[in-house]
């Protein structure tokens, strides 16, 4: 009285959470650098790089001079004008 999928009880009740699913264990490795790992990193450098083109379009400032800006640190970043070449 039961097939694959539905288990009918002792009192005729239907119980369809009789049947558990088949259990397995993936013993491979899956750390480390991935196919899946690589196209998820690419895809956030991506949307990353993006939101970078599209602050500074936005802006009309490069994104160091947005940073300073923002943070309130123009005056004490005056000794790396070397590095923050505008």
């Amino acid at each position: 009285m039961s097939s694959p999928k539905l288990v009918i009880d002792d009192q005729g009740l239907l119980n369809n959470f009789a049947v558990e699913p088949k259990m397995y264990v993936d013993t491979t490795v899956s750390t480390g650098f991935t196919k899946y790992a690589e196209k998820v990193n690419g895809r956030f450098a991506m949307i990353g790089f993006v939101s970078l083109l599209a602050t500074e379009f936005l802006t009309r400032q490069s994104l160091i001079s947005f940073l300073k800006d923002a943070l309130g640190q123009g005056d004490r970043l005056h000794k790396f004008k070397i590095i923050f070449v505008e």
